[in-house]
């Protein structure tokens, strides 16, 4: 562990052998796996994106270990929706009807609810700036 870690404290803290705070490193690769697990249940579940989460994944493990992002990049299930999005920063173009029926079903849930006006005015121009960058995207 001696080869991995200095000793010698950086800015608070050790730091691990790709010069990154461990308390990041730590925090990003948790943040991987919950994303794993969001994109393998987002896989079998409608109305659940899989794809986005996997590639916010293989993001996190991108910034904090080179062995899992390898595994999620390389995984038969989970692997080519990340690389497709590195190659092309393509998004199937059913994956994009499917994000816009959802996200304007939950906003008219919230349209009709008893939500403070900023709270939907809010929601309203996050999806539009979702749905614009989507549909900006090339499509499979």
């Amino acid at each position: 562990m001696a080869d991995k870690m200095d000793t010698k404290p950086s800015r608070g803290g050790p730091v691990s052998a790709d010069r990154s705070p461990c308390w990041s490193r730590r925090a990003l690769i948790a943040l991987g796996v919950l994303f794993t697990g969001i994109g393998a249940a987002g896989l079998v579940v409608p109305l659940l994106p899989g794809a986005p989460f996997l590639i916010l994944a293989a993001a996190c493990f991108t910034r904090s270990s080179p062995r899992f992002e390898a595994w999620l990049v390389h995984h038969p299930r989970f692997g080519p929706p990340v690389r497709r999005w590195r190659e092309r920063g393509a998004i199937p173009i059913y994956a994009k009807w499917i994000a816009a029926v959802s996200m304007v079903f939950g906003f008219l849930l919230v349209a009709r609810s008893e939500s403070p006006f900023p709270v939907k005015a809010g929601l309203l121009v996050g999806f539009i700036a979702v749905l614009a960058y989507m549909f900006s995207r090339p499509s499979e």
